[in-house]
């Protein structure tokens, strides 16, 4: 029978919180500390934006914060195990709720508040996580280094204002949770600096263009032409530019919109396009197959395939999708020579400094250790050049030479990335085929049916020339179907491709 002492000391244990352990303290501690710099940081986030800090306020500190309340609870457990231990028999094995009492009503009241006022936090801030993990910031800033060559060029590109996972992520959970447990890879290998360099193209696991881009671009009203002027400036003294007017045929696969024909004839709507493809970024393609509104079918082979027709029937079919054509829509890495071009044309660089062309695009393609090296190689480059060739106009120290090095090095900086040993050459851009194969992978004139057909090649299939100003002298050899006359005579257009001699540097 328990003495009057004893049952002072019982009635204390009873009546002290079971909070009051050394476990639950340094919980509670961890928790409130870990409460106040997530609200802290939330409110910097807001003024002072930063990828950083998101990741602290919505992903590592709220984990802190759980591990501190489950210290506290766990601390509380062990606490109530211990008291019974020493007060068997006095201490119930669950704790016991009477509504009648004043007390306990405070105590749950305030229970249900802080359950309540939990519950509303961690769901707004899971919200909050779930968001930053899907956001441009997330994708292309946390993972900074690793990241930039993507993030620099989707900033410059056609899509900036189209959120990363909207293309490759797309809608509905299924994606978004295959994206999450890739993304776990890609995390262990930013810490560990086990990723490849370059980062390949996901264009093995992309997500159809029709679960995604097609949330924008409805292939059924892809119809008609498309007026496209093409400027480009020579290597000469004089940076003499020649304009190119050029009339597309974007075509479509749709009657009801249009002739069905074109480019965008190879979309699946009415023809169905599968090919055969020996190298990962699709680059090499030895067999096609087409098949038409009427389910005709017709297999081409490349008279180049060194592959058996067994290796051909065991090998994986790929269904054309728009990015099998469309594969740089956000990640463009222009080539000097266009980069170049473009600025000449936006009088960035002025034209009228002799040889402008040809030395930016030779500072640009050479090889430089990093970006500080290459920033430093193209000053000295330009002004070796014109300080020693155009002594009277151009000293250090003028200011015409101290743009053109500044624009040339912003160049380099948005399309040039050594640590990612990333370049204009290392992604082939399959629009057009001026720097890439691009079509001629298969119009390449080469890819033969049984009975005779041929993929043509020429030139008048997609597009016709308008005009070429200023106008050039015919030669008849390097004038191609579709009245493009080359500046250069070259020979027989049809038995080369534009990426034969254009590499987007200087030839």
């Amino acid at each position: 029978m328990n003495t009057g002492p004893d049952i002072a000391a019982s009635q204390s244990l009873r009546d002290r919180g079971l909070i009051r352990n050394l476990l639950s303290l340094v919980g509670a501690a961890i928790a409130l500390i870990a409460a106040l710099n997530i609200l802290f940081l939330v409110l910097l986030n807001y003024f002072e934006p930063s990828p950083y800090l998101g990741i602290f306020a919505f992903m590592v500190l709220p984990a802190i914060l759980i591990f501190g309340l489950f210290l506290v609870f766990i601390g509380m457990a062990i606490e109530r195990k211990r008291r019974r231990r020493l007060d068997p028999g006095e201490i119930p094995r669950l704790p016991i709720i009477d509504l009648n009492s004043t007390r306990q009503q405070r105590r749950l009241g305030l229970a249900l508040a802080v359950t309540t006022l939990f519950i509303g936090a961690s769901a707004a801030g899971s919200y909050r996580a779930y968001q930053f993990t899907d956001s441009v910031t997330f994708c292309g800033q946390v993972c900074h280094r690793v990241m930039r060559p993507e993030y620099t060029t989707y900033l410059q590109s056609p899509h900036a204002r189209v959120a990363c996972v909207d293309c490759h992520v797309g809608p509905g959970a299924g994606w978004y949770v295959r994206s999450k447990l890739s993304g776990s890879y890609q995390v262990y290998a930013t810490l560990f600096r086990v990723y490849p360099r370059p980062i390949p193209t996901p264009v093995a696991n992309l997500r159809p263009a029709q679960q995604t881009c097609e949330q924008c671009h409805w292939p059924r009203r892809f119809y008609g032409a498309q007026l496209k002027v093409f400027t480009h400036f020579q290597y000469d003294e004089k940076n003499t530019p020649i304009e190119i007017r050029m009339l597309i045929d974007t075509g479509g696969a749709e009657p009801m919109a249009g002739r069905p024909s074109g480019i965008h004839w190879h979309m699946n709507i009415a023809n169905r396009i599968t090919f055969v493809a020996t190298d990962p970024q699709r680059q090499v393609i030895p067999w096609v197959q087409t098949e038409d509104r009427q389910q005709h079918i017709t297999v081409y082979v490349s008279k180049d395939s060194k592959l058996t027709p067994e290796q051909i029937q065991e090998s994986p079919k790929h269904l054309m999708d728009c990015i099998d054509c469309h594969n740089r829509p956000s990640h463009i890495f222009t080539p000097p020579d266009q980069s170049v071009d473009n600025v000449l044309l936006a009088r960035r660089l002025d034209p009228d400094m002799p040889f402008i062309k040809q030395q930016a695009v030779n500072a640009l393609a050479a090889t430089y250790t990093d970006e500080t090296a290459a920033m430093s190689g193209i000053a000295k480059s330009l002004s070796t050049f014109y300080s020693s060739t155009y002594p009277q106009r151009y000293s250090s120290a003028s200011p015409a030479l101290q743009r053109a090095i500044e624009e040339v090095q912003q160049i380099y900086r948005v399309t040039v990335f050594p640590y990612m040993k990333v370049d204009w050459r290392t992604h082939p851009n399959n629009i057009g085929h001026y720097y890439f194969p691009g079509c001629f992978r298969c119009h390449d004139g080469r890819h033969v049916s049984a009975d005779g057909k041929v993929i043509p090649k020429s030139c008048d299939t997609c597009h016709s020339v308008l005009a070429e100003v200023p106008t050039q002298k015919p030669v008849t050899t390097t004038t191609a179907p579709g009245g493009f006359t080359h500046p250069v005579d070259i020979g027989d257009l049809q038995s080369v491709t534009c990426s034969d001699c254009h590499t987007g540097a200087a030839m």
